[in-house]
């Protein structure tokens, strides 16, 4: 579990899965014969009635396969933008340093799924995703049929069923309301797309 204060808590599916659509890279994490494991894996989420599923690949030699052939429960952490927060930047002190950041971590129940014409299918939607708006998009199907069919041959595909999500933003929630936009203005004078993306998050959080 993820340490949870009240005031850093998001609950709101909606929010939940909004950031995972967005921030779709993730961390996978499992445990098996050779301890820890975690690999680094593109998601995509799929509804299926009232459950939330999260689909992915591996390679097929990553030991985290036969992690996942046990079906035990794995974690998925999806880590969204994060910045330090300076005391400077406060009204009054004293004070400390800190962090913003968010990331939503997801509890599930994997299945593996070698089935050739599965991985095609999961591969086409991915690539799609990703090559959306580009004037000209790689596509599969413009591949040599002999080249596409060894590199499916080199992957095992996977699908998590959804049993919990906790959501940490911690975004300045717990500092006195004069304090927030002092951080918000500090964080937009910078340079970082992260700290741009923590200020969106703020911004959201606002009263008003």
């Amino acid at each position: 579990m993820v340490y949870l204060p009240p005031a850093f808590t998001e609950t709101r599916p909606e929010i939940l899965i909004t950031h995972i659509e967005r921030y779709d890279f993730a961390l996978l994490v499992s445990h098996g014969a050779h301890g820890m494991v975690a690999s680094h894996v593109p998601f995509l989420i799929e509804r299926q009635g009232d459950e939330l599923h999260l689909q992915g690949h591996l390679a097929r030699p990553n030991p985290q396969v036969a992690d996942l052939a046990k079906g035990g429960e794995v974690l998925a952490i999806f880590s969204g933008p994060h910045a330090y927060v300076s005391p400077r930047w406060y009204a009054s002190g004293p004070a400390v340093p800190t962090w913003n950041y968010a990331d939503v971590h997801v509890y599930g129940v994997p299945q593996l799924i070698d089935d050739a014409a599965w991985l095609r299918r999961f591969l086409q939607r991915l690539v799609q995703r990703h090559e959306a708006g580009s004037e000209m998009s790689w596509r599969m199907e413009d591949q040599p049929a002999a080249y596409i069919a060894g590199m499916l041959n080199g992957i095992v595909g996977f699908d998590i069923r959804v049993t919990r999500l906790e959501g940490k933003f911690k975004l300045s929630q717990n500092r006195p309301a004069a304090d927030r936009p002092r951080i918000i203005a500090a964080l937009e004078a910078g340079e970082d797309a992260d700290q741009a993306g923590v200020v969106r998050l703020m911004r959201e959080r606002e009263p008003g």
